[in-house]
């Protein structure tokens, strides 16, 4: 067996220094330096079968030796013979605590070996000390798997996000997070659904599963209900006004300005419904009104990036273009991947007359629209289809 792991190999090439020994046990240590010696040179040279023996004739002669333990624990964990690991591993933490590698491989024995309880105490005491990311990743999984299995799934998404910082684009790390993101509110529905069937927030609740499928009326039925139960629901006002502008009656979307309103009425520093009135100002040629809106919505979140496209969309309408370059020229730079940005830019260049920084833009919003375009094609099929990016013609 070849020992390619790199991992693998940190943990094998000395986990704690061999014990000091005394003059009147010179002739065991020379026997143990030599096994050590050996066992060193087999794990080298990619051969830790030869290197098994010469532990266990190492752990012979000094039954407390932690080295020679420890790295016999790990070479049975690799070879997939966990029922000779564990005793290993374990010999070698009675002997030096905080070994977390060490506890690491001992805990997913144990879990391999059907002892998911022992395994789970021994992987969570390990799981904040692990620093190498490929061992830590994998105790993770370990952990979640754990949790998942005993319906622990706040713990499990609390591991899964943990794992997320050290690789936030690793597919089945996010496939697993998703999973259990949509377990937990699919239990959280259940949960609602029995504790307060009838309350505005289990309509709340309804109404985002119906817009997810995009049952617009009835996720503005459901949030009307929910209104009416109690209009001081937090968000509530914003929801509504959202499914009202997502429907393709027109009577119904203008109702949603009255609802964008009664959110900022309701909480002074809702930026987000600020930022829609200023869309909406926009669309009704009332660039005043917008430039309110949309100032008043920076001063609260500054940098926030749909209040800062609509006041820059108001700039290049008002043919004063250069207002909006130091406005839309940070916002690039901070996210590459806006593609409205990118649209408004290169428009905003091209009255200004820079066709070169013009063309840039629109290559670099055809590029990035061109992606999201594929994505969206993914959720259409999943049936979560999301509002398309409408740049200005």
């Amino acid at each position: 067996m070849r020992v390619k792991n790199k991992l693998t190999s940190l943990l094998l090439l000395g986990v704690v220094a061999l014990p000091a020994f005394s003059q009147a046990s010179l002739s065991r240590q020379q026997q143990i330096a030599s096994h050590s010696r050996l066992a060193r040179q087999y794990l080298i040279g990619h051969q830790p079968n030869l290197a098994v023996p010469e532990f266990q004739a190492i752990i012979a002669l000094d039954p407390k030796n932690v080295d020679a333990r420890a790295n016999l624990g790990v070479l049975y964990f690799f070879q997939g013979d966990y029922a000779k690991a564990v005793p290993q591993l374990q010999a070698a933490l009675k002997l030096k605590a905080g070994l977390w590698k060490i506890q690491s491989l001992l805990g997913m024995s144990e879990r391999r070996l059907g002892d998911d309880r022992g395994g789970r105490a021994d992987l969570e005491a390990a799981f904040p000390h692990v620093e190498e990311a490929a061992l830590k990743i994998q105790v993770g999984r370990d952990l979640i798997d754990s949790y998942s299995s005993t319906g622990d799934l706040d713990r499990a998404a609390s591991i899964a996000s943990s794992l997320l910082k050290i690789q936030p684009t690793d597919p089945s790390l996010l496939y697993t997070a998703y999973r259990l993101y949509s377990d937990l509110a699919g239990e959280a529905m259940l949960d609602l659904s029995v504790a307060a069937p009838e309350s505005g927030q289990m309509h709340q609740a309804m109404a985002h599963e119906l817009a997810r499928e995009r049952d617009i009326a009835g996720a503005i039925a459901n949030f009307r209900k929910a209104v009416a139960i109690d209009p001081n629901l937090p968000g509530i006002h914003f929801e509504l006004a959202e499914a009202l502008r997502a429907s393709s009656d027109l009577k119904l979307r203008a109702e949603a300005e009255q609802e964008y309103k009664l959110a900022v009425a309701a909480n002074g520093r809702d930026t987000k419904s600020l930022t829609k009135l200023g869309d909406i100002a926009v669309e009704k040629d009332d660039f005043a009104g917008a430039v309110a809106y949309y100032t008043r919505a920076l001063a609260l979140a500054p940098g926030d990036a749909d209040a800062t496209l609509g006041l820059a969309h108001v700039y290049i309408e008002k043919d004063e273009s250069a207002s909006a370059l130091p406005l839309l020229e940070p916002l690039v730079a901070a996210d590459p991947t806006n593609v409205v940005a990118h649209y408004r830019l290169s428009t905003a260049y091209r009255k200004l007359k820079r066709p070169d920084d013009a063309k840039r833009e629109l290559e670099a919003y055809q590029k990035y629209k061109d992606i999201k375009e594929k994505m969206r094609a993914v959720y259409k099929e999943m049936r979560l289809d999301t509002p398309q990016d409408k740049p200005d013609k």
